[in-house]
């Protein structure tokens, strides 16, 4: 599986080590680009493995914006939180075992992708301004640039990018979806 192939592995307990480092996978493209920045990270699905991957994410962030000079936003910095915190909840919730998040700068966009080992595609459901909680997927779906829900041989991964930097949109409230 992609996700767990770079990065260094973690757990919620501490002890992990963020390192990152350019993602050389996507050798497809033959113009040269800036290297895309990666950190994967196990986490334990204990309780505090979502306070964790919001930390571990917050610090890919600074780390991107002090080591390589990249632009990122506040807005950038607390959406990506949200999303990372969004998506380990529902994995928590739905899934057994330790959940695999990547992060990685790719262009402009910082992608969040989260892994568990339920085969089951989260559905959105509809708009319902009285129901109780389950509205995590509505919201990574409005913040988020994009979105995808994948099933793999073992569990799931889902990826949503997030903008780096502030647009016109973002500043009149608005989300562009793909």
């Amino acid at each position: 599986m992609r996700i767990a192939s770079r990065g260094t592995r973690g757990n919620a307990e501490g002890g992990e080590t963020i390192r990152m480092q350019p993602d050389s996978s996507e050798d497809d493209d033959p113009a040269p680009q800036a290297p895309a920045l990666r950190s994967t990270v196990a986490l334990d699905g204990d309780g505090s493995c979502i306070a964790e991957a919001r930390r571990l994410a917050a610090t890919f962030l600074a780390r991107a914006q002090v080591e390589y000079g990249l632009p990122v936003s506040a807005r950038a910095m607390d959406l990506t939180q949200l999303v990372v915190s969004e998506l380990v909840t529902n994995a928590r919730k739905y899934a057994p075992g330790p959940v695999l998040m990547d992060l990685r700068i790719v262009d402009s966009l910082v992608e969040v992708e989260v892994w568990d080992s339920d085969p089951v595609l989260p559905v959105a459901r509809a708009a319902d301004a009285q129901r109780v909680g389950q509205h995590g997927l509505e919201i990574v779906r409005a913040v988020a640039r994009g979105f995808e829900a994948q099933r793999e041989s073992v569990g799931k991964r889902i990826t949503a990018r997030i903008p780096l930097a502030d647009t016109p949109d973002d500043a009149a409230g608005g989300t562009q979806m793909p």
